[in-house]
Parts: C-alpha cells; structure tokens; sequence
C-alpha cells in the first residue's frame, strides 16, 4: 500500500527482510507524496501526524524503515540499517516536550534521531480515515460487505474561504461606502465583491462577503447599527463537503448474515492470528447471527459510541463499561476490565 505511492523506489525495512530496489528521495518530496496518499488533514483533531522529526536540510532518504510503533529498540534498528526515515504509525511524539535530553525515552528517540540524522513521520489516524487504510483493510476480513465511515470526513479546504457567507443591499453609494470601509477594518473577510441589482424600480448595489464565525458577530453588529441594511440582510451557513468513503471508522452490512464462530475464524484468518478476544453480548450465543458489524482500528470509544450492530470489532477495548452486544479485539490488543476469553 505504501510502496505504490512513492513516484521512485526505496530501499524499504520492515522488522525483516529487505526488498532489493534503491533510489535516492529528497525528504520534502517524499514527505508530499505521503500527504497527497493521505492528507494529515483527515487525521482526527487530537492526533499528532505528519513529519514530526526533520534533519537539517538537505535530506536524501535512500533507505525507509516501517513500523508500528516506534521504541528504543526499534530506532536502535534503524541506526544500525542506516535508516534515513522512519514511518510510525502511533507518533512516538504525542504530548509537547518541553525539553529535549537524555531522561525520558521519547527525548530519547528524538536524540537518537537527529544524532543519526533520521526523519521520522506518523501518519496514524489519517490512515484510518482514507479508503485505501487501515479500517477498510481490516473490513475485509468480515467476507463480502458493504461499508461506510462512522464519522465521514470532510474536504480539507472548503471551495471559498470563511464559514459564512453575508449578503446585504444597500441603496445609496455613500451608504455602501460607508459600511465598507468599516468592513475592510475587520479581520477575516474573505471575498468581497459586489453587483447591481434592480428592485421595485430602484438601482441596489448588492454586497456578498464570506468570513470567519468570529468577524460574523462583527460584521452583524456593524449591519445592524442601520435598519434598512438589517433587513436586507441574509446569512449563509457554509459547509464542508463530506469525502465519499473516508472517515473514522466503519459499519459494515454482510452481503449474508453469518454466525458469530463463522465472523471469528474469518478475522483470525485475515489478520492472520491464532486467538481473538471475545466479549460475548448479553443473551448471546456463537450461533448467533451477525449482520452489521462496527468497526475501528484503535479502542474505538467515541467513533463506536452510539452505533447499533450485531457486533463491535475494535484494537482495544471499548472504554464505557457493559458491552451490550459482542465485542471482538484481536489478540495483541490491551483488555481492561471487561471479561473476555480467546476464541
């Protein structure tokens, strides 16, 4: 999935082996062919994304380490195979650091990091959102279903700047004047234009803006400080598009409904593990019969949360207490207090 992205090959390291190809990447090139894969922007709001460590430039990146998640042992690796950067998936930096030294093991990475001269990017929660990632990979292993995102995401620039759009009339040119020069004193007006209109046989000069939510108080208080403007004056909600099949999480429909013990050996088959974890729901038993699954890559608490389904497949455990209804967690995940068994 990665590999396919990059305009030229690199020598790429999993935990083992080596693919042969080698070619030279600046980093900056390389780090915008990764966003244009999948943007940071589709990245949920608490995460941290993107490039978070860079080496002075210019940085050529020849060889490219992959892992999960990014401890000592694992940099060590990549100082060792002279790695140039490091994808993470979890962002080893989450938390701001307030220094940079030898006491912590994440100021540690980051030493370790610029010492050698090594990148490192995270794109976490951005693969999950886009539908070449990480859920829609793990939606497969339920059989043929249909799916689409818990929580869509939206286009990470809106078509026009701003958040709202106002339109007002005005029907003297020394009126007009006046209000806009005071507009232009405000901060976060976006496109200002204006056109003639005619209304019950009088010429109007119509005025169209768009700006934040914050210069709209603004710009609503100066409008009403004239009663014929007021009036005349009409706001629009502007909204963001919604990505077709991006976002977090995902709801998937079974082209057939399938038995719980039928839906587990699927799961251990596709992510290739010997035992799941099952929190069986109240009242039911392995016979029981799946039709709508929800799933997330991570513990999935607030993009699981309020989703009717037969069954919640998540990285970790839900983290409400009382699962309703059957709760599968792959075997590496962490379980607190929830019972569970392997299946």
């Amino acid at each position: 999935m990665l590999l396919c992205l990059l305009c030229r090959p690199l020598h790429c390291i999993r935990a083992a082996g080596r693919p042969p190809s080698r070619s030279l990447m600046d980093l900056r090139e390389l780090v915008a062919a990764l966003n244009d894969f999948a943007s940071p922007s589709l990245a949920e709001s608490w995460d941290n994304v993107g490039l978070l460590v860079e080496p002075s430039p210019p940085h050529a990146v020849r060889t490219l380490l992959l892992t999960n998640d990014l401890t000592e042992q694992v940099m060590e690796e990549a100082v060792q195979k002279n790695a140039d950067l490091i994808l993470s998936y979890h962002p080893p930096i989450f938390a701001p650091l307030k220094r940079v030294t030898w006491r912590t093991w994440k100021e540690r990475l980051v030493v370790r990091a610029l010492e050698h001269r090594i990148g490192i990017y995270s794109p976490h929660t951005a693969y999950d959102a886009v539908p070449h990632g990480v859920n829609t990979w793990l939606s497969k292993g339920l059989g043929a279903c249909t799916s689409v995102p818990l929580h869509p995401s939206t286009a990470p620039s809106h078509p026009t700047e701003g958040t709202h759009q106002v339109e007002f009339c005005a029907d003297s040119t020394e009126q007009l004047d006046t209000v806009l020069s005071k507009i232009k004193d405000i901060p976060e007006i976006f496109s200002p234009n204006t056109s003639f209109l005619r209304a019950d046989r009088e010429e109007q000069t119509r005025v169209s803006l768009n700006c934040s939510q914050k210069a709209l108080l603004e710009v609503v208080a100066l409008l009403s400080q004239n009663s014929l403007l007021y009036h005349k004056t009409e706001i629009l909600l502007l909204q963001k598009p919604l990505l077709p099949h991006t976002g977090m999480g995902r709801l998937c429909t079974l082209s057939e409904p399938a038995s719980l013990s039928d839906i587990i050996e699927r799961i251990k088959s596709h992510l290739k593990l010997p035992h799941v974890r099952l929190a069986m729901g109240t009242g039911k038993t392995l016979d029981s019969p799946v039709k709508k699954a929800a799933l997330c890559a991570g513990s999935g608490s607030s993009v699981l949360k309020g989703t009717e389904a037969d069954l919640y497949l998540t990285g970790k455990r839900l983290l409400e207490e009382g699962v309703t209804e059957n709760h599968v967690l792959p075997q590496w995940s962490t379980v607190r207090s929830t019972p569970v068994k392997c299946q």
